[in-house]
């Protein structure tokens, strides 16, 4: 997995990246090789958590499928994270099932929720301890919501909405399940729990 603070990191390389992509659709093959270069850590750690060891043959299958179809991408650079993020997703599940593993099925969530606002300074500890393999395998047993949420967030570094958009949910259950799975490994991480500081509002099961 990456350096912590990888989602800081993401987001400033998305000007570059967004250029890089025009470039790309444009034929470019070096500016190509430079999105590929920015965007496949945080992919490769996302399907690490997905389908662990088969991550690297199911982001070769991914880019595929991204090389063919990148003159049908619009958006910036963060938007080009968020698609590239759903296509090796897709490709993530399409693997489970041909290995017919079973996903983690989702812990049903309490409706009294707590929203991700405030400050949490435990949680950018936690974050920064998400740079080891150990970590890793941690996330991979979280719930399946849980630990997708935590690794849009985190590795790919999509914030909110954009991680909602690639798992098909509402923000605020993706939010929920992020601050969710982060809470309980800074538990197994040996930090203190996230502040319980934020607003309470009705969740919905995810």
């Amino acid at each position: 997995m990456g350096q912590g603070g990888e989602p800081r990191r993401a987001q400033a390389y998305d000007g570059e990246l967004g250029a890089a992509v025009a470039r790309a659709q444009e034929g470019d093959e070096t500016a190509f090789a430079v999105a590929y270069r920015l965007v496949q850590p945080g992919l490769l750690g996302y399907l690490r958590g997905l389908v662990g060891e088969d991550a690297e043959d199911v982001a070769s299958d991914a880019w595929l499928e991204i090389a063919r179809d990148l003159g049908r991408f619009r958006g910036d650079g963060a938007g080009f994270r968020g698609w590239t993020a759903t296509i090796a997703r897709h490709r993530a599940l399409d693997h489970l099932r041909r290995q017919k593993v079973r996903p983690r099925s989702a812990a049903a969530l309490e409706q009294d929720m707590l929203d991700l606002a405030g400050p949490y300074s435990t949680h950018d500890q936690a974050l920064e301890s998400l740079s080891t393999e150990y970590a890793l395998e941690l996330v991979r047993g979280l719930p399946r919501d849980q630990a997708e949420a935590v690794l849009l967030r985190v590795v790919v570094g999509l914030d909110g909405p954009a991680a909602a958009r690639v798992l098909g949910k509402r923000p605020g259950a993706v939010r929920t399940a992020a601050y969710r799975g982060l809470k309980r490994l800074a538990q197994q991480l040996g930090v203190e729990s996230v502040t319980d500081d934020g607003s309470r509002t009705l969740g919905e099961s995810t």
